[in-house]
């Protein structure tokens, strides 16, 4: 049930003063609880979308990686390590690239030469290069340089 309070005000029109009733009304508890719920979700769906934004990649990377054992030990193996994606191609050469998809930030996997997102289908050569969508940007490519069983993994 809605609920009202009556009171009188004044009002001024060109020099003539008038007594006015009005009525304001009160929210009930659940249009109260119903503004309350809108408010929050508007909240929680800006919140939703904002994290569905870009990740930003660090452009400063240096690293170095023992590659003697692990996955990296074997061509087709791959691991991440601070943000970026290391793999080894099935000729031998290491790649590094940035391990989140563009798309949505997903870290993708290294298999059969590319690079796939499994959120939703997103494939990149071993250069970075988006090879299907829905990511429409590469990933960031990083410089490798192997010396003895350290690969060394660094910014242009």
């Amino acid at each position: 049930k809605n609920r009202f309070h009556f009171f009188f005000t004044k009002l001024t029109y060109q020099g003539l003063n008038f007594c006015v009733f009005k009525k304001k009304q009160f929210m009930d508890r659940k249009q109260f609880f119903s503004m309350v719920g809108i408010g929050v979700g508007a909240i929680i769906i800006e919140q939703c979308l904002s994290g569905c934004a870009k990740s930003t990649t660090s452009t400063s990377v240096d690293f170095t990686l023992d590659v003697s054992s692990g996955p990296l030990a074997q061509n087709g193996g791959y691991l991440v390590q601070n943000g970026v994606i290391v793999a080894r191609t099935q000729s031998g050469n290491y790649i590094a690239v940035s391990a989140a998809c563009t798309h949505e930030g997903q870290n993708v996997t290294f298999t059969n030469g590319r690079f796939y997102c499994s959120r939703h289908g997103a494939t990149f050569s071993e250069t970075g290069a988006v090879t299907k969508g829905p990511a429409n940007a590469p990933l960031t490519k990083y410089l490798t340089n192997l010396t003895g069983t350290s690969l060394r993994v660094y910014s242009a």
